[in-house]
């Protein structure tokens, strides 16, 4: 993990402070063998302890219910951000979301990236229980159960932006309605007379690619037009999958004349595969988007997608996990912001 910011840390707890089960903080030292002190350090992600008196001392607080009481602590005035990667125009709509919150609170934003692993490594962890922001909020990662118990006992609350899986109806998270938006774009495909229609889906591990992949095949489905296997390609959310992805489906015997693909970066691929083809789009070639990033209205032609509102999701989480931190609880764990299909030049009715 890189944190890009990152402030000074705040005193440690004391010592003598109870958990729930009643124990304090200097018998679960004892319980483990160690001094109050290395217990305080294990409290505040500090990097000397050894790790197996890590792990113990973590145990117990477990296995005791331990949970720092609200106020026990100064919360730094800051907000950490942690990506499975940064490098993309997708991360940038969700930094100004988040950016826009913390702006407005005065708060301060810490980005991290777990470089491309869905779920963030334990020294990240370390660093965010050192720094004790106001809250965490995780982009397209997820924690194992450990480290979620480890940010709950120390009060510091967290969200997950389109979880790569199912986060569990514990975990508040924000995203979007993928699978009305994979029943949109292809309806508006099958609209325009296509039949023969392609998709370019993201990894199948994460949750909004099955997703829009579902909604793809429900809408196809309830045209009466059959899957066809041959049609359908899975790759990751990169302009390379939609180049490689793209020049299977358009070499086949009979190419389809349409494809939906799981982002706007693998239809710029597929852009690139369709002119080193000389596919001409929309005349030989319909392509629909999702996300609606800002470049997708400035290639040519410009791009017909399915409007992820990202900005909004971020700002959604942002607010969600600032009132988790002053004790304000959901009515829902799950917020989902609705998508909305963008027309625009890359699709056409199929060539007579």
């Amino acid at each position: 993990m890189r944190p890009a910011d990152v402030q000074s840390r705040p005193e440690d707890s004391s010592s003598d402070e109870t958990v729930e089960s009643g124990a304090t903080l200097a018998e679960i030292a004892r319980a483990a063998g160690v001094s109050a002190p290395t217990v305080s350090k294990v409290l505040n992600g500090r990097a000397d302890v050894a790790a197996a008196t890590r792990t113990r001392v973590e145990e117990l607080l477990r296995r005791h219910g331990y949970r720092r009481r609200r106020g026990a602590s100064q919360q730094s005035r800051m907000i950490d951000l942690v990506f499975h990667e940064l490098e993309s125009s997708w991360a940038m709509e969700v930094i100004r979301g988040v950016e826009n919150v913390a702006r407005e609170e005065g708060l301060s934003l810490v980005l991290s990236e777990s470089a491309g692993r869905l779920m963030p490594g334990q020294t990240w962890v370390d660093g965010v229980l050192a720094r004790r922001p106001a809250g965490v909020i995780l982009v397209l990662s997820d924690l194992d159960p450990a480290q979620r118990a480890q940010l709950t006992s120390r009060d510091i609350p967290f969200v997950v932006v389109d979880p790569a899986g199912d986060p569990g109806d514990d975990v508040p998270s924000v995203g979007a309605t993928n699978w009305q938006g994979g029943l949109a774009a292809t309806r508006h495909l099958l609209e325009l007379g296509h039949r023969r229609i392609g998709v370019i889906g993201g990894p199948s591990r994460m949750m909004c690619s099955r997703a829009r992949i579902d909604g793809y095949r429900s809408a196809l489905e309830s045209a009466g037009v059959p899957v066809d296997a041959e049609l359908v390609r899975e790759g990751d959310f990169h302009h390379e999958a939609g180049y490689a992805a793209g020049l299977e489906l358009l070499r086949l015997p009979e190419p389809p004349t349409a494809v939906f693909t799981g982002n706007d970066l693998q239809a710029l691929g597929l852009y690139e595969a369709a002119r080193e083809l000389g596919v001409r789009i929309p005349e030989d070639l319909s392509i629909v988007g999702f996300d609606d990033l800002p470049l997708a209205r400035w290639v040519g032609p410009p791009l017909t997608t399915v409007r992820q509102p990202l900005t909004e999701m971020a700002e959604a989480a942002a607010r969600l996990v600032l009132d988790l931190g002053r004790g304000r609880r959901p009515a829902a764990t799950r917020i989902d912001l609705a998508t909305s299909l963008v027309v625009r030049n890359s699709t056409a009715p199929p060539a007579a």
